[in-house]
């Protein structure tokens, strides 16, 4: 295996992150009312800086991935307030039409959490409520992870706060490294390393067990764990008005051909051809998976010792996608004060530390990131460091474009990986005719 050089593999980082922070000035956006909004924004200007807690009884709505978190948060708030909240946990794929429906005969829940990936439309259609003063009253607005604020953010008026971060990390199995020779407390630097790494594990020609995993029929699982290397790489993945892929670059192109050779050579779990998102962390959870890239947040449930660290680049560096979900006011609520009473508390220390830390899930405040939890373990104070170098990347269109199971980006990587036809340029410019749209 290539010398791994960390004196390098630093200058890369700064370099690359300073080019591509997670702060970047969004462009301004059309207008998009679909839904007048209601509960009025007053309530919400005058809660004061946490909100009003009478004893009201306030909804909340959130997709299944984020249960554990969810019912953590929401426990811990209801033992320490007058104001009890409800929680509702609804089947991903069910989502986005539950919300719409509630949206379009004015009965959404008081707060609701959303993709992140989804955030902007839902802004845009007028489905959360105005917390600019309440936000910009908070002493830590700084601190907090900038991805997320940027993206519930039009018209220079703020909408969400951070729900709850899941980053992309690279994981390996530690025992599974050491059965292949390879160093068990030092994770691969490039995307070359990455697949020297993978087909190591491979060459153990253990039963059932793979040097890697994806989901390669999962539009955004891909984006969610391929996106980072062109980050890490200093390039990006659209432009900043998100209306023109930047896909067909050539670090881009450097990550295609390298998953291409990795399926080519047998070192995939077969069955990440087909894998359309339901399944895809689970060959590594059950310890078949050598190396991947992987949810920060199934960190504190993975059975067995793993290394963690950032995705990297074909230069090196590293990165994450700061995805997760984002949470607001909805349009409907009657108890502004008092949802902004809950949001206040969620990202106050007794929440971020004292529930998420603790749980080992990744903070959204950074001067929180080294705290008691993450002292105790290496790998959160990696993944907190690695969020600051991140991206949450923006488009009105960002649904159609790749996370759509008939996205063009979809059609693309299957080209280029499965297929291995020329046409990754060609595919990029049809994502780039969805996102211009």
């Amino acid at each position: 295996m290539s010398q791994r050089s960390h004196h390098a593999q630093h200058a890369h980082q700064t370099d690359a992150a300073g080019r591509r922070g997670v702060g970047r000035q969004r462009p301004p956006r059309r207008p998009r009312r679909l839904f007048l909004r209601g509960g009025g924004s007053s309530p919400l200007a005058s809660a004061g800086p946490e909100g009003v807690d009478d004893g009201s009884e306030l909804t909340l709505w959130t997709r299944a991935p984020l249960e554990k978190q969810a019912k953590l948060l929401v426990e811990a708030y209801n033992a320490s307030h007058e104001n009890q909240v409800k929680l509702t946990v609804v089947p991903n794929d069910d989502y986005v039409a539950k919300v719409g429906a509630a949206a379009g005969s004015d009965s959404l829940p008081d707060l609701f959490a959303a993709d992140i990936v989804y955030v902007p439309n839902w802004v845009e259609q007028g489905l959360f409520q105005d917390l600019t003063a309440n936000i910009d009253g908070l002493d830590f607005k700084d601190e907090i992870n900038q991805g997320h604020l940027a993206a519930g953010t039009s018209d220079g008026k703020e909408h969400v706060l951070p729900f709850v971060l899941d980053l992309s990390m690279l994981f390996w199995n530690k025992e599974l490294y050491t059965e292949a020779g390879l160093d068990p407390e030092q994770g691969p630097t490039t995307l070359a390393e990455f697949a020297e790494d993978a087909k190591a594990v491979q060459a153990l020609n253990k039963p059932d067990t793979y040097g890697t995993a994806t989901g390669l029929n999962c539009g955004g699982c891909l984006v969610f764990t391929w996106f980072p290397s062109v980050w890490a790489d200093g390039e990006q993945v659209m432009n900043k008005e998100g209306t023109e892929s930047l896909l067909a670059e050539d670090g881009a192109k450097e990550v295609y051909s390298t998953w291409a050779d990795l399926w080519k050579s047998g070192a995939v779990l077969p069955s990440s051809k087909d894998e359309a998102g339901p399944t895809w962390t689970a060959g590594f959870t059950e310890g078949k998976v050598g190396v991947m890239p992987y949810p920060a947040t199934l960190l504190s449930s993975t059975p067995f010792d793993v290394g963690v660290s950032g995705i990297p680049g074909p230069k090196g560096g590293d990165s994450t996608f700061v995805g997760g979900d984002g949470i607001g006011v909805s349009k409907d609520s009657k108890k502004a004060a008092q949802s902004w009473n809950f949001l206040s508390w969620l990202m106050s220390e007794d929440a971020q530390v004292g529930v998420l830390a603790k749980d080992n899930d990744v903070v959204s405040r950074s001067d929180l990131a080294e705290n008691e939890y993450s002292s105790k373990d290496p790998r959160l104070v990696t993944i907190n460091e690695v969020a600051s170098k991140g991206d949450t990347p923006y488009s009105l269109n960002f649904q159609e474009a790749f996370n759509s199971p008939t996205s063009p980006w979809l059609t693309l990587v299957r080209n280029a990986v499965l297929e291995g036809t020329d046409t990754v340029d060609a595919d990029s410019d049809a994502i780039t005719d969805v996102l211009s749209q």
